[in-house]
């Protein structure tokens, strides 16, 4: 997985880097300090995986840095890193398609956590900001929602849940860890782990013990 970091300070470019380990498998970090290294990273690669984007980068001017992004390669999630908590701008952020907000005072655990919310598709918010950006005219889209509704059926999921995800949720009902679920699957736990965000957003859960409850439901039913 290719992953570009674009933030001038080196101490927070080192942390997300080591951070970024704990998702598993192959990762290799593009780094840019400013500007000129943003442009000549996004000019030298023809795909990445994810890119997480300081809005104050030296040489930035406002955000037209993460506008371009977004155009220069449309198919990359984009994960904004920022020092401000504003509300207009988080909303202007994101209806420029960006899938991610992240104020840095956010603890690491909190931003790995939202990255694997974006690697499986979703969109995420800080919990205490979203009403207030919604407040702003800001609609969520539906990979925010809770996808199923308790009652649903395993038919329900299939229709918003890969093949995969839907292996994985099965080897959960039945209470494996994360390290047996990769094995059976021939996967690393990296991906197991990105699995479950989806696999919980899907089954509107906070934490495994209610994903394992939810998902035997869905499987028995």
């Amino acid at each position: 997985m290719k992953v570009l970091i674009a933030d001038d300070h080196l101490l927070i470019v080192e942390g997300v880097k080591a951070k970024l380990m704990e998702l598993g498998g192959d990762i290799e970090c593009v780094v840019a300090m400013d500007m000129d290294g943003l442009a000549r990273a996004t000019a030298s690669v023809e795909q990445l995986d994810l890119a997480l984007l300081d809005i104050a980068i030296p040489g930035a001017v406002g955000y037209q840095h993460i506008a371009q992004m977004r155009q220069r390669l449309p198919d990359t999630p984009v994960i904004v890193l920022s020092g401000s908590e504003d509300l207009d701008l988080i909303r202007v952020l994101l209806e420029l398609g960006v899938n991610g907000f992240i104020p840095k005072a956010y603890s690491p655990e909190v931003m790995l956590s939202a990255i694997r919310l974006v690697l499986s598709g979703g969109v995420y918010v800080p919990p205490m900001l979203l009403a207030g950006v919604q407040a702003r005219g800001w609609t969520p889209p539906a990979a925010m929602a809770p996808a199923v509704e308790a009652g649903h059926s395993l038919d329900s999921l299939r229709s918003i849940l890969t093949g995969r995800q839907i292996d994985v949720m099965m080897l959960l009902s039945q209470g494996k860890p994360n390290k047996l679920i990769a094995r059976d699957l021939g996967i690393s736990e990296g991906t197991v782990k990105i699995h479950l965000a989806a696999i919980f957003r899907a089954l509107n859960v906070r934490n495994r013990v209610e994903a394992v409850v939810a998902s035997r439901r869905m499987v028995e039913s």
